[in-house]
């Protein structure tokens, strides 16, 4: 594990992970909740959010001209792979299409055919990821591959990011266990 990779989780173990009794937007309960705009907002968060997904990009050889997804919990994630790669251009998905204006669903990188990557702060059930592949192929791109900071592995999300994503490989950063193991462990 890289560095930047391994303060990173640090980050999330001591920012965004809570011990208690949480309902999740799922619908379920959970006796812990990770909320991973805490680290990916977080000045020194970002900045290693950007390098870690930046470099995981590298090494899947994906190559995508973009890189975007839902708002809210995408927003950060796309700016930071963004600014650290001085390359890579950001879109962000609305939940529906605007209703004034020019009525875009798609913010951003605009560029019909163009290989992209969808990500995601934390995936539960995969609906946000999904909603963004599902836009992202509407509007004409190419999804080259799909990420997560956080994967919660519950039984139905990455089934239902890999049944979306098709051919295009989901790769999730940490999981839920990597994130909890750290905390417990700094604070024990």
């Amino acid at each position: 594990m890289s560095l930047a990779r391994q303060e990173l989780l640090k980050i999330l173990a001591r920012q965004s992970f809570r011990l208690g009794d949480f309902k999740l937007s799922s619908g379920a309960s959970s006796d812990y909740y990770i909320d991973c705009r805490t680290t990916t907002l977080d000045a020194r968060g970002a900045q290693l959010t950007g390098e870690v997904f930046l470099e995981a990009i590298r090494e899947q050889s994906w190559e995508p001209e973009a890189i975007g997804g839902l708002t809210m919990g995408a927003d950060p994630i796309v700016v930071a792979v963004s600014v650290v790669s001085g390359e890579l251009d950001g879109f962000l998905v609305r939940k529906a299409e605007k209703q004034h204006g020019t009525g875009q669903r798609i913010e951003g990188f605009r560029e019909k055919g163009a290989r992209v990557v969808i990500v995601d702060d934390v995936c539960t059930t995969g609906a946000s990821t999904v909603q963004a592949i599902e836009a992202a192929r509407e509007f004409g791109f190419e999804v080259a591959g799909v990420m997560c900071l956080v994967e919660r592995e519950e039984a139905k999300g990455r089934p239902n990011v890999e049944k979306a994503a098709g051919t295009a490989p989901f790769v999730s950063i940490f999981t839920a266990n990597d994130v909890r193991q750290e905390h417990l462990a700094r604070n024990h």
